[in-house]
């Protein structure tokens, strides 16, 4: 279990411990908790939920920016790796089909985690309606308790996320939402850290795809760890 050390050893060496990484823990510990409280629910509880007129512009959207990502590809798809289903995979997940959105978002990450070319997804009011709750509080975390952060959000690419980042992201809640095995899960973390480094080289400064993949390591941590527990 080398990597999973190594993973620990990145969560606590920190050189000075911010509140932003007090509140992402806090942010973990929520996240186990609405998943051991939900591991009953069934693939068409959000649509049940959902007023049909609000279903029915989802789909709409949805539809619409995966017809413009395939125009895309079709005008630049030989000079960069465009992903035509992540709004599908989004949605997918909104809906709570799990299993669809693991496997597009697995395809999506594969294609993207070695590619030259970073493509990312601008974070505007509208597209928010497509997040999770906690992704969503990971986009405001950073705006409430950092000032300088909402001038970033403007200038430097915080209104931005790059699709391998929010690929990754689905694929880690969805595998943990189905609950697959410690293998599987140390596969994905695997995948991070790849993903990490192509970001340590980015000109570009990524607060907001560093907070995420941070959250979903340490969310991934700590549902390997009750794993050994309970095991033991």
């Amino acid at each position: 279990m080398t990597y999973y050390s190594d993973i620990e050893r990145i969560l606590v060496d920190i050189p000075e411990m911010l509140t932003s990484d007090v509140l992402l823990s806090k942010l973990t510990n929520s996240f186990h908790h609405k998943l051991a409280t939900s591991k009953k629910r069934t693939t068409d509880r959000g649509d049940k939920k959902a007023p049909a007129l609000v279903k029915l512009l989802q789909t709409s959207a949805v539809e619409h920016l995966t017809t413009f990502r395939q125009l895309e590809t079709q005008q630049f798809g030989s000079a960069a790796t465009i992903i035509t289903t992540t709004f599908e995979a989004l949605y997918a997940y909104k809906r709570g089909d799990f299993q669809q959105c693991l496997q597009t978002s697995a395809q999506n990450s594969r294609a993207l985690l070695y590619g030259d070319h970073l493509p990312d997804i601008s974070i505007v009011p509208e597209f928010i309606e497509l997040l999770d709750d906690d992704i969503v509080s990971l986009i405001a975390l950073p705006l409430i308790i950092n000032p300088k952060c909402r001038d970033e959000f403007v200038r430097n690419g915080f209104r931005c996320i790059i699709e391998l980042t929010l690929s990754l992201y689905l694929m880690i809640k969805c595998q943990l939402q189905l609950l697959h095995p410690v293998t599987s899960l140390i596969q994905t973390l695997n995948y991070i850290e790849v993903a990490r480094r192509k970001l340590s080289e980015h000109p570009i400064s990524r607060t907001l795809d560093q907070l995420v993949l941070k959250f979903s390591i340490c969310v991934t941590i700590t549902h390997i760890q009750r794993l050994l527990r309970n095991n033991h």
